[in-house]
């Protein structure tokens, strides 16, 4: 038995918020990039491409209206990604 889903249609507004904070975190990265922040220019930087990145899954691939079976399966792949992503700087820092 399949269950029916009922249609979710984003209004323009709330889509221009999104497009609008896009723009800010970009503006932010932009400036974290040409001020010498120290360390935290890497952390700060990694900190906006989280929250780009969680703005865009959410509201732009609709992941936000999904059920929590693909949710947690997004979850999962972006978790193997970061264990991967993170196994190659082991090779940097014992070379």
């Amino acid at each position: 038995m399949k269950q029916e889903q009922e249609p979710h249609i984003i209004g323009y507004g709330k889509l221009t918020a999104v497009w609008l904070g896009l723009l800010g975190l970009t503006a932010l990265t932009v400036w974290v990039a040409r001020h010498n922040v120290g360390i935290g220019h890497v952390w700060g930087s990694l900190a906006i491409a989280v929250a780009k990145g969680g703005l865009v899954i959410a509201f732009f691939m609709h992941m936000k209206y999904e059920g929590q079976l693909l949710r947690w399966l997004l979850f999962f792949a972006l978790s193997v990604l970061a264990i991967f992503i993170g196994f190659t700087f082991f090779d940097v820092l014992y070379r």
